[in-house]
């Protein structure tokens, strides 16, 4: 059971998001066409997190300390580094240079494709998983999505339909080819469960698969009703004079006020170096950043 509906979890959280973009509409064209990373030093911690945090719910899965849980938490992190490894060296094949970005999306489709199967495959099925993992969503990104004008109309602005839908639903599939009975027996009670591969036929695949259109109907249908409730009383979209200012100015707020009462800090206007570790703070710039009432820290990177 666990297997059935962890299969179908990436199509859980990636369908609402991906209904919400088409109810609510695309960014502005300006954002869009360039969307650089926000703070890639944050992304990285914040990956190092979500790695050690699902190695805890996937070993944490059978609720005891025993073989299942070892098993889990073993696979999710060969699956994860198997999928991080593939996807960076599609990246310097096709782009002939590794990405940091491109690293941590295969992390995350390798997590998320060996959920399903954590404690029910073996950890050489566990690099195949990784391998595919991180092959089939990067190829979905990077060269279907561009292709598909149907996923062009979509703003999906951390690609969620490639790192949860389209890994979720592999990992799905690939539990039901790769499920030892072994280990499909510490988890559950119904007796002869196993993968294709062992003899399982295709009985679990199809219960893979029925689980992902059971999740796919249900989406469409609750997210549909929570979007026009939600309608009722406010709009899903801001106006684009709001869009184009960012929706932090739209509240009267900055989202990086890093100086004193709100001021940005301008190297220009202040005639302050880059170099130097920020600046002498006792110079002549620094006199005058006091006059100015400016308390914040600058970050040189």
């Amino acid at each position: 059971m666990r297997s059935l509906f962890s299969g179908a979890a990436g199509w859980w959280t990636c369908l609402p998001a991906l209904q919400l973009s088409l109810s609510v509409g695309p960014r502005l064209k300006s954002d869009r066409e360039r969307f650089s990373p926000n703070n890639i030093l944050l992304m990285i911690a914040g990956g190092g997190l979500l790695w050690m945090g699902w190695a805890g719910f996937n070993g944490g899965a059978p609720y005891a300390a025993n073989i299942a849980a070892s098993v889990a938490v073993l696979n999710t992190n060969v699956c994860a580094a198997t999928s991080l490894l593939m996807w960076t060296c599609l990246d310097v094949i096709f782009f002939r240079k590794p990405s940091v970005i491109g690293a941590v999306q295969g992390m995350m489709t390798g997590l998320v494709c060996i959920t399903p199967g954590a404690g029910l495959v073996q950890t050489w099925a566990a690099v195949v998983m990784g391998i595919f993992a991180g092959s089939v969503p990067w190829f979905t990104m990077m060269i279907l999505h561009k292709k598909s004008a149907l996923l062009m109309k979509v703003d999906d602005t951390l690609a969620v339909f490639h790192t949860h839908a389209v890994a979720g639903l592999l990992g799905g599939i690939l539990t039901g080819l790769l499920a030892t009975p072994e280990l499909f027996s510490l988890e559950s009670t119904v007796p002869g469960l196993r993968g294709a591969f062992y003899g399982g036929g295709i009985k679990q695949i199809g219960k893979q698969l029925g689980g992902a259109a059971f999740v796919i109907a249900w989406n469409l249908v609750v997210t549909t009703a929570i979007l026009l409730g939600i309608g009722l009383f406010i709009p899903l979209r801001m106006p684009d004079e709001q869009l184009m200012i960012g929706d932090d100015a739209a509240h009267g707020e900055e989202a990086y006020a890093l100086w004193g009462d709100g001021e940005k800090f301008d190297a220009t206007r202040h005639d302050l170096s880059r170099g130097g570790g920020g600046g002498d703070r006792d110079g002549p710039a620094g006199e005058r950043l006091s006059v100015l009432g400016a308390r914040g820290v600058t970050i040189q990177l």
